[in-house]
């Protein structure tokens, strides 16, 4: 009897954490109605990490590898990426960035933000910028943190448009619609 409860546990268990992979042990603990050592043991013995390790294992799926840009091309971090739908990057604004006289950042890195999420969220092997229709809303200062969200809002054959949107803080310094166009591998 109790090796049919165990076995019910740990299926349920291994359900409950693949569908909701940040849920803790204390959770689990109260959820089962056994102790959170009796979770880490089930977890153990059924080679679920721990927490922090689902956690990380969640993060480096989302990081989901861009196909048509090299990830140390890319300008910024990815922060999330559904290949042929969206991606968000962030990126702070370094010394290197500004203008020395002004300190505000110089447009070219802003829009290499934006052109390589751009890049990042086609789902193709390889890809270049048709088109880029750009327009710099703000100045930005050295030290402030971009985020850039892009989104694919139309697809025509091997040309995908493409929405980027930069942020910093609740402001928004940067817009582009851009033709991604898709190569034959």
């Amino acid at each position: 009897m109790a090796r049919q409860a165990k076995k019910l546990r740990h299926e349920q268990l291994r359900h409950l954490i693949e569908h909701s992979p940040f849920v803790t042990d204390e959770e689990l603990a109260t959820r089962f109605g056994v102790s959170i050592q009796t979770i880490r043991l089930d977890r153990m013995e059924m080679g679920i990490p721990e927490l922090r390790e689902r956690t990380r294992q969640v993060a480096q799926e989302a990081h989901t590898n861009p196909k048509a840009i090299a990830s140390q091309d890319m300008v910024g971090e990815i922060l999330d990426l559904e290949l042929g739908k969206t991606g968000i990057s962030t990126l702070v604004v370094t010394p290197q960035m500004v203008f020395e006289k002004t300190h505000l950042a110089r447009g070219h890195h802003i829009f290499a933000q934006a052109n390589s999420l751009a890049l990042a969220v086609m789902d193709a092997p390889a890809a270049v910028t048709g088109v880029a229709n750009i327009k710099f809303k703000a100045p930005v200062r050295e030290g402030e943190r971009l985020v850039a969200k892009a989104e694919i809002v139309r697809t025509r054959g091997n040309k995908n448009f493409i929405w980027v949107k930069i942020r910093s803080g609740a402001h928004e310094v940067f817009r582009a619609k851009f033709i991604m166009v898709t190569l034959e591998g």
